[in-house]
């Protein structure tokens, strides 16, 4: 199918890239089919990639895998929230989160509290809000992707 998105203008998308959101995602519930998408001029996949919309082509968000920025990130979550993504398994399990980027990069972060959890095998996919009293909305992330960019040569 083609795509329009927001970054990478038209694109052809395989159908299994589409990920689905029953419920859509915090801010954006009227929104449920999704793919993700990053910058593949590059050789090396960069840590940051994009939740594009494929219903609202300007809404792309940028995501990351918590454990680049939070080594040991765990979020806890009732089993039933996740039920009707499938049965869940260390080899389909994705858990990624979203990235603020404020025209002040210092001041970038991410959302520990709001996980983004896909099942690879069935293309479902929720927002779910962990338990952890430690993970926090706004939680700085400049310096660690400075890092993770100069480890990666960029």
């Amino acid at each position: 199918m083609l795509v329009n998105t927001r970054y990478f203008g038209e694109v052809e998308l395989d159908d299994n890239k589409v990920i689905t959101f029953e419920k859509g995602i915090i801010g954006f519930e009227n929104l449920r089919n999704f793919t993700i998408m990053y910058d593949s001029t590059n050789e090396k996949r960069s840590e940051v990639s994009w939740l594009q919309s494929l219903e609202e082509p300007m809404i792309a968000l940028p995501i990351i895998n918590p454990h680049s920025v939070y080594p040991g990130y765990n979020p806890i979550v009732e089993d039933e929230v996740i039920a009707n993504l499938g049965e869940l398994t260390d080899d389909n399990l994705i858990v990624l989160v979203t990235i603020t980027v404020p025209s002040d990069l210092t001041k970038m972060t991410c959302n520990l509290k709001a996980p983004i959890i896909i099942n690879s095998t069935t293309k479902k996919a929720c927002q779910v809000i962990a338990e952890n009293p430690e993970y926090v909305i706004k939680y700085n992330i400049y310096e660690l992707v400075q890092k993770l960019k100069e480890s990666k040569g960029e």
